[in-house]
């Protein structure tokens, strides 16, 4: 019998889950508060699957195939036979602790409680649910269906069994794994480039470098993809303003304290290649 996989959040993360989960042969139930937002997530799946269908990477039926196997819902009761749920939803702990405290109600006692979350403490999700030891972060990276690493984060209760099962239902989608066995905010990954993106926008903002050659520094001196601004910019620069913000209130570590600039780029709409414009024009 195929694992059966829920997925709470039918936005980019969460129908990139669903996507990945479903071709490595989950049976999926996305959930989502309204049938539009459920539409937009299976739109975006199935327009994924065509592209890899078009490049040669994977065989038509097999597409179809894996669709089949992804059922929609408003429901979250939908999820209560689930072996394995994954949150993916907006990054606000009192929402993540909600869905938490119901589903904690409604699954059953083996079931393991992920959060697709890149700067909340686990702890604090968990600390919503009786059950805090079979709650674990696993947060993974955008496009879903692109991005191999899936950063597991253990809670101060995450039980041996449940990160062990995280890692597995991971790497059974096709992850690299690296585990977090210290619940700070921001784990590993966001600490680095929430780091990074304020100290980049900071020589920015005040005139040390253009946006240009912070960026190009980046790439020839270090060897990076990609400048910090251009990844803020990919990434959403209201989604890095959150997650610094998440980061520098939990720690009050100066580093990450995001700069004024980025606040009014946010206010102004100016959120990066989503708005068409950030720290560069698109």
């Amino acid at each position: 019998m195929a694992k059966k996989l829920a997925v709470v959040g039918a936005g980019l993360m969460g129908s990139g889950i669903a996507q990945v989960s479903a071709q490595a042969g989950y049976e999926v139930v996305l959930r989502d508060v309204t049938d539009a937002a459920l539409k937009r997530g299976t739109d975006g799946i199935r327009a994924s699957y065509e592209k890899f269908v078009a490049k040669g990477k994977l065989a038509a039926e097999d597409a179809e195939a894996a669709l089949a196997r992804i059922t929609t819902t408003t429901d979250l009761d939908a999820a209560a036979d689930a072996d394995i749920v994954v949150e993916a939803v907006f990054e606000q702990i009192d929402v993540k602790q909600e869905i938490f405290r119901a589903l904690d109600t409604i699954v059953g006692d083996d079931t393991v409680l992920a959060s697709n979350t890149s700067a909340i403490p686990i702890t604090k999700i968990a600390a919503a649910t009786a059950h805090p030891e079979r709650v674990v972060g696993a947060h993974f990276f955008s496009p879903v269906p692109m991005m191999q690493l899936c950063e597991l984060v253990r809670g101060y209760k995450t039980s041996d069994d449940t990160l062990a099962r995280a890692r597995a239902f991971a790497e059974e989608i096709g992850k690299t794994c690296v585990v977090v066995n210290r619940d700070v905010a921001g784990f590993v990954t966001t600490r680095l480039i929430s780091a990074l993106v304020v100290e980049a926008v900071k020589l920015y903002e005040s005139g040390v470098a253009s946006a240009e050659d912070i960026d190009t520094a980046c790439k020839l001196g270090f060897g990076h993809a990609m400048g910090p601004l251009a990844t803020a910019d990919l990434t959403g620069v209201d989604i890095l303003l959150h997650a610094a913000g998440n980061i520098y209130t939990e720690s009050q570590d100066e580093k990450f304290a995001p700069p004024e600039i980025m606040r009014r780029m946010v206010d102004a709409g100016d959120l990066g290649r989503k708005s068409g414009n950030g720290f560069y024009t698109y």
